[in-house]
């Protein structure tokens, strides 16, 4: 796909769950082979903007289009096509507990019946080397910390060779070491595949290092757009709070203590005696 046509655009999307508004008439283009990122607040709709980019959600306004195909209105059925072209990087890996390392990655491929048995072994063993986990596949889930997770998720997320990486908060839980180890990965397998990724987060060294564009959701909408360089310019006062860690007057009412009462002591008037 050449790269100044987008391979994901979201045109108007607007999503509401119990009347909670959580997208906004959004539009958004992601263009091939660049790292976007996506910042904002916990529970502003990031999550959800990448279920819709990959199906798992449709819009109730809007249209959602992959390499110049309408997804929104697709079947389950025509989406599995659309789907193997994606890895979606979960945010808490969501790792299967009962298989190992291995059986985790090359899940994928045998569920679609990809390739004989020899040529989806040296794809799984190729993926995992890749996240230096090649040592590792025997072991289950429970026997690994949470940068290792992480890394098998990846692995499996690229097992398919995908053309787009989707990434749920891929720092989140992890220390500051394990978090920038996982930045550093990113950026080789960026380098190393081309690939496109999109990446939603609220983590901002993780922003600064790994993005070449970043947007800001806010209130259902795009309110922000620039680059890592350019981040610290945006004059927009809620995006200035956010990226230098500050709350605002609206954050903290909540934390605000209830006014003293006005009312009147009662008094009895009732006669003695």
């Amino acid at each position: 796909m050449p790269e100044d046509e987008p391979i994901i655009r979201l045109e108007k999307v607007s999503k509401v769950f119990d009347g909670l508004v959580v997208l906004n008439d959004a539009s958004l283009e992601i263009y091939p082979g660049k790292t976007t990122v996506v910042i904002g607040p916990s529970g502003c709709g990031k999550t959800v903007l990448l279920k819709h980019i990959i199906g798992l959600l449709k819009p109730d306004r809007g249209k959602v289009f992959f390499a110049a195909q309408e997804i929104s209105g697709m079947s389950e059925r025509q989406l599995m096509k659309v789907r193997r072209r994606m890895g979606f990087l979960f945010q808490g890996s969501a790792l299967f507990d009962s298989m190992t390392v291995w059986q985790n990655v090359c899940f994928p491929l045998d569920e679609h019946g990809i390739g004989t048995d020899q040529e989806r072994a040296t794809r799984c063993g190729e993926v995992l080397a890749m996240v230096g986990l090649e040592g590792l596949t025997e072991r289950y889930p429970e026997q690994l910390s949470g940068g290792q997770k992480k890394r098998v998720a990846l692995a499996r997320a690229l097992v398919m060779g995908p053309e787009v990486i989707l990434y749920d908060e891929p720092t989140t839980g992890l220390d500051p070491v394990r978090a920038d180890l996982i930045n550093d990965l990113i950026l080789r397998l960026h380098s190393r595949l081309g690939t496109t990724s999109v990446v939603v987060t609220h983590d901002m060294n993780s922003t600064r290092k790994i993005a070449d564009r970043i947007v800001m959701l806010h209130g259902g909408r795009f309110i922000a757009d620039t680059t890592p360089q350019g981040l610290d310019a945006v004059e927009d006062p809620i995006v200035r709070r956010f990226v230098r860690g500050q709350a605002g007057e609206e954050d903290t009412e909540d934390l605000r203590p209830d006014p003293p009462s006005t009312a009147q002591p009662q008094t009895n008037t009732q006669s003695k005696g």
